[in-house]
């Protein structure tokens, strides 16, 4: 079967990490980013094919699902992120509305995928989720983000109940802290190593997450070895779901 590989976000952090497993693989894979400049250095760093949209307008999304119809897509990563911790007395209409149409774009983006991959004969799917949507952290006040991140565990599972007949499997990871780009919503890149560290003793293993710790785990829950997996929300957090220091 000929192969082909989408992600979401996959511009930076662990979209791009997920990539680079994917095209040392041998699998061809596109990326789609907001960014011209960021999509243009991923495309140096790996050689992934490039793809430029804004997810959270209509047009984005028609533009991306029309591309969909173009390939013969068997890989699906909805990795596209946002984070910004605000107080919930705080958080303003347009605050809620960033996340929201966030999901909507993943979950329209999702549903052509999965139409494609009919087409194909099936399929691996994987949401980047988060740990958020499990539990409340008072450093990081998120009620909006980690509702969103919810609903992204909710629509794996159900994904994964409607189209197993149709050999397509649909999983997530939920992670920790992980050192991406998102933190640049409002952490200052001059303090963003200091401010990261000091979250390594939250993670009962020591540190926090890379983001080649979650593609890791992505990339074998898209493969063949992970066949009898789908509906899993997977933990990988450096054990902070088991207990926080």
């Amino acid at each position: 079967m000929t192969q082909h590989a989408l992600i979401t976000g996959g511009s930076s952090g662990m979209g791009l990490a997920t990539a680079k497993r994917l095209i040392a693989k041998g699998i061809p894979t596109t990326v789609i980013g907001r960014d011209a400049a960021t999509l243009a250095q991923a495309a140096k760093e790996t050689g992934v094919a490039t793809f430029q949209a804004d997810l959270s307008t209509q047009e984005g999304i028609d533009a991306v699902n029309d591309h969909i119809a173009t390939l013969p897509l068997t890989h699906f990563v909805n990795a596209a992120g946002y984070f910004n911790p605000k107080p919930f007395l705080d958080h303003s209409g347009d605050d809620y509305d960033i996340y929201m149409n966030l999901n909507r774009s993943g979950f329209f983006v999702s549903q052509a995928a999965a139409r494609q991959m009919v087409k194909q004969g099936g399929g691996a799917i994987v949401h980047i989720g988060s740990m958020w949507a499990h539990q409340a952290i008072a450093a990081t006040p998120s009620s909006a983000y980690s509702m969103a991140k919810a609903g992204v565990h909710a629509l794996t599972q159900h994904m994964a109940m409607e189209l197993g007949s149709h050999n397509i499997r649909v999983n997530a990871v939920a992670p920790a802290v992980v050192r991406t780009p998102i933190y640049r919503n409002f952490v200052p890149d001059d303090v963003m190593d200091e401010t990261l560290a000091s979250f390594d003793g939250f993670h009962p293993i020591g540190r926090i997450g890379e983001p080649d710790d979650v593609a890791k785990v992505a990339e074998f829950l898209l493969n063949a070895d992970a066949d009898w997996v789908t509906g899993a929300v997977w933990d990988v957090d450096g054990g902070v779901m088991a207990g926080r220091n």
